[in-house]
């Protein structure tokens, strides 16, 4: 990991604060979160505060500072969705897997994000694994779909 971390690094060598998105975009893209280990690198090889780096990661909810679980669940929330009981929906999915929105399971199989809108509103409401849309998601069904992950591995992880 620390390779790649000075590989993208030392294309921004000379990085200021404001022009940190790019950096924090590349290193996200490449590892697929943003790690302790990566910002303390950005701060060591740009001579830029930690804390500042950190504000601004945490100031855009675009950035993850764990890792995605296997098997990533997005759940929309948007007003169609919501009305459609997206909201038990999210309680279903934290129940059955046991960890909150933003979170990732221990064993790293699962991680649960919550978005505001996903643009199928008509056939809401609807939650998104590795990019393999589920639609008309009922609370009853969530324990069979999480279930559906593993026994269909191979159709969620060629979404990715």
């Amino acid at each position: 990991m620390s390779e790649i971390l000075d590989e993208v690094i030392r294309r921004y060598i000379n990085t200021k604060r404001d022009s940190l998105l790019p950096l924090l975009q590349e290193i996200q893209n490449e590892l697929g979160y943003l790690s302790e280990e990566s910002i303390n690198r950005i701060g060591q090889m740009t001579g830029l505060p930690t804390s500042k780096i950190y504000g601004v990661a945490t100031f855009y909810d675009q950035f993850r500072f764990e890792p995605r679980g296997r098997f990533h669940i997005t759940v929309c929330h948007g007003t169609a969705c919501h009305v459609n009981a997206s909201q038990q929906i999210i309680q279903e999915l934290e129940r059955v897997l046991k960890i909150k929105a933003g979170q990732t399971t221990r064993d790293g199989t699962y991680s649960l994000e919550v978005v505001d809108c996903m643009g199928a509103c008509a056939i809401g409401p609807v939650i998104n694994i590795n990019g393999k849309y589920v639609h008309g998601v009922e609370v009853q069904k969530v324990k069979e779909i999480i279930d559906s992950c593993i026994s269909n591995s191979s159709v969620y992880e060629s979404s990715r």
